[in-house]
């Protein structure tokens, strides 16, 4: 007698070894697109994933940066893409806020399957060493004195960074001038040029400066004080009450890629992740390991999604 349920079992099971070792074992090079600029943190990561699973697995993978429209134009470029699990998106959470601040031809959260959220980096607000500002209440005095003359850099426009920016003035009862770059890095050049006033961003840009006093940080969005940063405090403890901004990167793939091939890309990144070598790199650059991957990566996804849109209406951010 045949049992078809053993059977069944047993094709699937095949199936999917099949699926993955083809994925493995292919002579093609596995695309990883960063759509933002070289420099920043997003491709820091992309590199470093590659350069470990290439090391670990016998596959290449490369990076492509395919920066535009505040990430849209590589996110769209991969959004389109053969769901082979060739081509794949390292991406900040900012992709989840583009799509609904600007005119985009996918949705963030049905034109991709999560794979897995990587790594965080707290984000920080900066000055220049040089400017005569100790701490950001002599910022938000002087901001008081001169209205919309100080100014603000990030990555944007319409990211987490521009919605605690918003949140901070509001409350404050100032104004300045949000001024929005492609990525965090070209935003810190400008800081630290003394194009701008301030900047936002993610630790893992701003610090190797602040290390070595080119920035002044003056406070962190975070729930509570950094290990590499003890005496700055957070925005909470400066009266700002539960301002918080979520700075994260994580890889994702083109819709209906199968689900054995997503299994298999997620296992080489947690095993990347759990490298000694890679968290001690990560560690440098100021980024925490997270490794929330499948379901759970993706329900965080649909989640923070229909957060952020609320976030983007609280924040009166322009629909482009």
């Amino acid at each position: 007698m045949v049992r078809v349920g053993s059977w069944l079992a047993v094709s699937c099971a095949a199936l999917a070894l099949s699926i993955g070792s083809a994925l493995a074992q292919s002579s093609k090079t596995v695309r990883i697109v960063v759509p933002v600029p070289p420099g920043a943190s997003t491709d820091a990561v992309a590199r470093l994933m590659a350069e470990q699973i290439g090391r670990a697995q016998g596959i290449t993978l490369v990076v492509e940066n395919r920066p535009g429209a505040s990430g849209m134009i590589g996110t769209e470029q991969v959004s389109r893409a053969a769901p082979d699990g060739m081509t794949l998106l390292m991406t900040a959470n900012t992709y989840l806020i583009d799509a609904q601040t600007r005119k985009a031809n996918y949705h963030p959260v049905t034109a991709f399957e999560p794979i897995c959220l990587l790594v965080q980096s707290p984000a920080v607000f900066v000055v220049n060493s040089a400017s005569p500002y100790k701490s950001l209440k002599d910022l938000l005095d002087d901001a008081k004195k001169r209205p919309g003359e100080l100014s603000m850099a990030a990555v944007g426009p319409g990211s987490t960074f521009q919605m605690g920016f918003t949140q901070m003035t509001k409350h404050a009862g100032v104004t300045m001038t949000y001024v929005p770059y492609q990525g965090s890095a070209p935003a810190i050049t400008a800081v630290m040029g003394q194009h701008v006033t301030s900047a936002f961003s993610g630790w893992a840009v701003v610090s190797e400066s602040v290390k070595s006093d080119k920035l002044r940080a003056l406070g962190v969005a975070t729930a509570k004080r950094i290990e590499p940063l003890p005496d700055v405090p957070t925005f909470d403890e400066q009266g700002f009450k539960n301002l918080e901004v979520d700075n994260w990167f994580g890889i994702v793939a083109p819709a209906h890629t199968p689900k054995e091939t997503i299994a298999q890309i997620s296992g080489w990144l947690q095993a990347a992740l759990k490298d000694p070598d890679v968290k001690a790199k990560l560690a440098l650059q100021g980024l925490y390991p997270v490794g929330q991957c499948g379901d759970e990566f993706a329900s965080y996804i649909r989640r923070r999604f229909d957060e952020y849109g609320e976030m983007i209406k609280e924040s009166n951010i322009k629909i482009e």
